[in-house]
């Protein structure tokens, strides 16, 4: 066994805080592991990890908006010009 003695980091509740996930309020906990500070939901199991500015960090999941880089333009594209139906031209009043 190791002889180092084992922190135990208070939890504390906050204050009318507003849990993300469920929109439940009062049931939100802090805490800091290492100087990092976490957050978690007693009603739903919510946890995220926040930044120095108390903002979540994202634990972004992979999609087609944030994993490929757009495609350049065809350069064979031609331009289509549409002219007006003389049929569908309003009556002069």
């Amino acid at each position: 066994m190791s002889d180092t003695p084992v922190v135990k980091t208070k939890k504390r509740f906050i204050a009318g805080a507003v849990c993300p996930a469920c929109s439940e309020s009062d049931k939100l906990m802090m805490w800091s592991e290492d100087d990092v500070p976490h957050r978690e939901c007693v009603a739903c199991g919510y946890s995220d990890t926040l930044n120095a500015q108390g903002q979540s960090i994202p634990s972004e999941l992979g999609t087609r908006v944030n994993k490929q880089a757009p495609k350049a333009a065809n350069p064979n594209v031609q331009t289509v010009q549409f002219f007006p139906n003389p049929k569908l031209k309003k009556p002069d009043a």
